[in-house]
């Protein structure tokens, strides 16, 4: 409590409101639905909680635990990550959706296990990660994976072609934002991987090249992010997922998993990236109190 006290005192002399209405007037902005959640890995320690218990498409976010189901698969000598995988090209998602494998190889293509779960991490190739899940066995498999790890509140069901075809189909993959946190948590621990498969699991996340205006927008340059986006296509005005969870490699080494889905929202692309950044920065600044007078979220 006297830790709480000390950096609501902080906010108050940095001239900020407190977490609760800061994290309401960020989530304002993105007119649609916002959730959030973030914690210490090394204490347990909750920085940010806003819906945090909430229902969220998760869009590529689920491409996370497709990943680390796989890799379950290899430390149990299931798969092999120099194994050659065939893709035909019936297997591809459609042009609509994004999918550099399928844009390299237009008429299909073999590739290793490692080169697939690089493509569905760091790409978020929407094929490769279709793939993953036939390799798997389905869906199915990647829950009672996550239901061995006791995790409850992240449901992967349908494929991305599948959510291409039906825009309705997207909202069958929800997660709440503490069980994504809880899922990154896991991951961190190694609880769910061998070593060897988290720490290569990690590289892939941290060389994610999608959207560095989410978690990364805020934090400084240097600051080592392991993350995983997803986003949905916009209808009508509404666009229904803008996501981002991460790990959060702060200056003295300890970690914040943080998630953060933005929903059925009006807001531009921009503004739409900003809510997730700026929820990050705050999430940054109540994990290390000596920026907060420096770097406030803007």
């Amino acid at each position: 409590m006297r830790a709480e006290i000390a950096t609501a005192a902080l906010l108050v002399a940095a001239g900020l409101p407190l977490p609760a209405q800061q994290l309401a007037d960020i989530a304002q902005l993105a007119q649609g639905s916002v959730g959030a959640s973030a914690e210490l890995l090394e204490t347990g320690k909750h920085l940010v909680s806003f819906h945090a218990g909430e229902h969220f498409p998760m869009q590529s976010v689920y491409k996370l635990p497709i990943a680390m189901a796989a890799l379950r698969q290899v430390d149990r000598g299931l798969l092999r990550l120099d194994a050659e995988i065939r893709v035909d090209k019936s297997e591809y998602v459609p042009k609509s959706s994004h999918s550099p494998l399928r844009d390299a190889h237009p008429n299909g293509a073999t590739v290793t296990l490692r080169e697939l779960l690089r493509l569905t991490v760091s790409e978020s190739d929407g094929s490769a990660s279709d793939v993953l899940l036939r390799l798997l066995g389905g869906s199915q498999a990647v829950m009672v994976f996550l239901r061995d790890l006791g995790i409850h509140d992240v449901q992967v069901e349908d494929t991305e072609k599948r959510m291409a075809e039906d825009n309705t189909v997207q909202y069958r993959n929800w997660a709440t934002p503490d069980g994504a946190v809880t899922l990154l948590r896991v991951l961190l621990e190694s609880s769910a991987l061998l070593p060897a498969s988290r720490d290569l699991l990690l590289r892939f996340m941290t060389e994610t090249t999608t959207f560095p205006t989410r978690i990364k927008g805020l934090l400084p340059a240097s600051t080592v992010v392991a993350h995983k986006t997803g986003s949905s296509g916009t209808r009508n005005g509404l666009t229904a997922a803008t996501n981002d969870i991460g790990i959060v490699t702060l200056p003295d080494g300890r970690h914040m998993a943080i998630a953060v889905f933005v929903s059925d929202s009006k807001a531009d692309d921009a503004t739409r990236d900003a809510v997730i950044a700026r929820i990050a920065r705050l999430g940054w600044n109540l994990a290390e109190p000596g920026a907060l007078s420096n770097s406030p979220p803007r």
